[in-house]
């Protein structure tokens, strides 16, 4: 037994029973802590560790879609060997889903983040008025927060009474705003509550503080919003080219393509139309199509992420177009081919 071993053992003894009642509880709220906000939650809470953050799913979307690609890789060369990677469609079929697996749970996530984040920014102002008013009006903070949380203002009411909560708890005005921006890492959110934490240390006015906070959110979310409507046009732009370059492939498939094909067939046998350099014997159709196919798939795909930043200023925003344009290329040439 080595000397810290001893020391360990001998401490240990020494213990009174108070002590130890004490070092278990605090040894049960540490492995608490650790289950519900360290490294080990998403033991305990799998599914809203995945779902809390879009990010996050991917740790469970990405394995699952390289088993899907292994399982198809796999499948594929055992159905035509190696050399069917480079003329059969159906990698690019295993690639695709191996995508939609990787990418609709993220797109899904993101959307409902959008949307949650976008809520709290149109309460927000709202929030920061109505508490300006009661409080101008004679009430304390306390019961302007109170009276504020049984209201509804969208994805910030669950926050707001969180913040009634540790006000309750005697918590100071100014540490219950400072935790409002801690619970919601949104730029907005952060910027309004530094803005009242700063001034009111400062020893400002708390009314004017709080009315300079929601013109201040106001403007910030009247400035987004006018910025989405104004780039809307070139999101449509970006979408209206893809189906007018699909549009352009599929004519030249079937009917440049497909002739050039059935020209070929025809002269296949012909030796003095083959001498007069007109044969077309070994046009081979389905490779262009594949070529095709690609060009409508990296076309939609990239077109997407290009929508996105352009009108949400996120390229994961523009993984919704992506999807959806990366699923009409592939059905199309899967379909109407």
């Amino acid at each position: 037994m080595g000397i810290f071993d001893r020391l360990r053992k001998k401490q240990e003894v020494i213990l009174s029973p108070e002590e130890e009642a004490a070092k278990k509880i605090l040894d049960k709220i540490q492995l608490h802590r650790e289950y519900s906000e360290g490294s080990l939650r998403i033991i305990k809470h799998p599914l809203r560790t995945l779902t809390e953050k879009p990010a996050n799913i991917l740790f469970a979307s990405v394995p699952l879609g390289i088993i899907i690609f292994i399982i198809g890789f796999s499948m594929a060369i055992q159905k035509g060997g190696i050399g069917s990677l480079l003329t059969s469609s159906f990698i690019d079929d295993v690639i695709v889903i191996t995508l939609m697996v990787i990418l609709v749970p993220l797109v899904i996530l993101d959307l409902r983040e959008s949307r949650r984040v976008r809520s709290i920014e149109v309460a927000l102002p709202n929030f920061f008025r109505d508490l300006a008013g009661m409080h101008e009006s004679g009430m304390t903070l306390q019961g302007a927060v109170h009276l504020v949380s049984m209201s509804e203002y969208g994805a910030l009411t669950p926050h707001i009474r969180q913040m009634d909560q540790r006000i309750s708890w005697n918590f100071p005005f100014i540490e219950a705003v400072r935790a409002l921006g801690d619970e919601i890492p949104i730029p907005l959110v952060r910027r309004s509550v530094d803005l009242i934490a700063r001034a009111s240390e400062a020893g400002g006015d708390i009314v004017e503080v709080l009315r300079a906070a929601a013109k201040d959110s106001f403007e910030y979310v009247t400035q987004n919003t006018d910025r989405r409507n104004n780039m809307f046009i070139y999101v449509i732009i970006v979408l209206a080219s893809f189906g007018v370059f699909l549009f352009v492939m599929l004519i030249l498939v079937s009917s440049f393509l497909k002739t050039m094909s059935d020209l070929g067939t025809t002269t296949a046998g012909a030796g003095e139309a083959a001498a007069q350099g007109f044969g077309l014997g070994g046009f081979d159709l389905a490779l262009y199509i594949r070529i095709f196919s690609h060009g409508g798939m990296f076309q939609g795909f990239f077109s997407g992420l290009v929508a996105g930043v352009m009108g949400e200023g996120r390229v994961t925003a523009g993984l919704k177009y992506s999807v959806i344009m990366l699923l009409i290329a592939w059905i199309t040439f899967r379909v109407a081919v």
